[in-house]
């Protein structure tokens, strides 16, 4: 395994949607796993194959023990209910962050490695990592989402201050 350089905006590759896993090989098997040893080393909670450089529909997430891992291959969400606001970052826009609106609920649809179809549905938090590597596989950035920018050094105090 390896860890990949992970691409800063405003490489193209970020603005580019992705293309349909048509046959999961050895190498998407392997660059799954790059891509989860550079989310880890990284200190993230997600990351989408354009963010190192690849234009196929991979995304990884895992935002705890709990929740597990997922590694997705061609994921779609097919239903998104309710509406919630919270802080994001992302790892090709080091030390931006601010608030985004998104869907509370979400079913997600994949295949993983193995080539097996899930289907999940996700709240909260884990809904909102899903979303964000959606997008990313469609060419969207978070940045142009953002409601209200926060300060890096104004980040902690933020968290604090809304966490109900």
């Amino acid at each position: 395994m390896s860890v990949l350089p992970i691409l800063k905006y405003p490489d193209p590759m970020l603005i580019t949607p992705t293309k349909e896993v048509t046959e999961i090989t050895d190498e998407i098997v392997q660059l799954l796993e790059d891509m989860y040893e550079t989310m880890v080393a990284n200190d993230g909670i997600g990351i989408a194959a354009p963010q190192v450089n690849s234009n196929l529909r991979l995304a990884i997430v895992e935002i705890d023990e709990e929740s597990g891992l997922y590694e997705m291959i061609n994921p779609r969400i097919l239903h998104a209910t309710g509406e919630t606001i919270d802080v994001e970052g992302c790892l090709s826009f080091p030390e931006v962050f601010g608030t985004i609106k998104r869907a509370d609920t979400i079913v997600l649809r994949y295949y993983d490695r193995n080539g097996d179809e899930f289907e999940v549905e996700a709240d909260d938090y884990l809904s909102r990592a899903f979303q964000h590597e959606l997008e990313h596989l469609d060419g969207k950035l978070f940045t142009d989402k953002i409601i209200q920018k926060i300060n890096p050094e104004d980040l902690e105090s933020y968290m604090e201050a809304n966490l109900e």
